[in-house]
């Protein structure tokens, strides 16, 4: 800061540039404080989504995890392997984007139709359709979960941004402004103080 003094001019014009500055600096940290709290909103609004959709994803996993269990007991890890696949032809993945603070914030749904095999198994079962269907369920159930987490991770990559920038307006340029303007004025209240004691001076004695 005193580089700063020194390469500043004390007049009223730098006084006058200062204020506007400072005026235009508090307004930045002020928009920059209002984006946080926005954004700080919206993260614990997607938190709560987030952990729902989790919940109801963990109960699939579990559901799945018990079926495929079923399944190998019924046909062996080699029959299962050996299984013919569903098709997925008809898995879709819808995506609608809307904006929040110049995030894109996707909300996605998976679509499927009741999957046919690439062809018919040999040795069917209702175990191994069970199996098939509980992982099919897991599969479109990950689809909006992967799309909460994607946006989570943007807004908190953006919050952070948003954080740096307000601390930087707030603990570094602010207060060297308000340093700068200080001294601007107090020099000044000097030169206004020198220019009144110089005019005391010059001014004639009264006569007696």
């Amino acid at each position: 800061m005193p580089e700063l003094e020194r390469e500043l001019s004390a007049n009223r014009s730098t006084a006058l540039e200062l204020r506007e500055e400072r005026h235009l600096v508090q307004e930045g940290y002020e928009f920059l404080d209002e984006k946080r709290m926005l954004l700080a909103a919206e993260i614990l609004r997607g938190l709560e989504r987030y952990e729902l959709a989790h919940s109801a994803w963990l109960a699939l996993h579990n559901r799945a995890s018990a079926a495929l269990l079923d399944a190998e007991a019924r046909h062996g890890l080699d029959g299962l392997i050996v299984y013919p696949a569903p098709r997925l032809e008809d898995f879709r993945i819808a995506q609608h984007t809307r904006r929040a603070m110049g995030i894109g914030i996707v909300d996605a749904q998976a679509h499927a139709a009741p999957a046919s095999r690439i062809f018919p198994p040999v040795d069917p079962s209702p175990e191994a359709r069970a199996c098939g269907a509980s992982h099919l369920d897991l599969l479109r159930e990950a689809v909006p979960l992967a799309a909460l987490e994607r946006n989570l991770r943007r807004l908190a990559a953006e919050y952070r941004r948003t954080e740096r920038r307000a601390r930087a307006l707030e603990n570094v340029l602010m207060p060297e402004l308000e340093q700068a303007l200080r001294f601007v004025e107090e020099q000044l209240e000097l030169y206004e103080l020198e220019e009144n004691v110089r005019v005391h001076e010059a001014r004639p004695e009264p006569k007696e």
